[in-house]
């Protein structure tokens, strides 16, 4: 399974990519905004939003391109480690 997650904290980057290793899934994770976002972001099968620490036009962009893709959107407002493995628990 491919997974984004838009927003979350840079210094957790790493973390995150960790993370969705163990689940077997591969991992992309945009923090800050990219004039190129949309075309970066490509066809994961989920979405993961931390809207906390997201901007709005990142989150504008992240729900327009799954959409698109039929991708699942899950959105969390806490961008910590905790709520990631919650949300991938659901999709194993």
């Amino acid at each position: 399974m491919s997974v984004v997650i838009i927003g979350g904290h840079e210094r957790m980057e790493n973390r995150y990519k960790e993370i969705c290793k163990k689940y077997r899934h591969k991992t992309k994770v945009f923090t800050k905004m990219r004039s190129d976002l949309s075309r970066q972001i490509g066809t994961p099968d989920l979405v993961i939003l931390f809207t906390a620490t997201a901007s709005h036009k990142m989150v504008r962009c992240a729900i327009t391109e799954s959409v698109r893709s039929n991708a699942v959107l899950e959105r969390s407002h806490s961008s910590s480690a905790s709520a990631l493995i919650h949300i991938l628990e659901a999709y194993v």
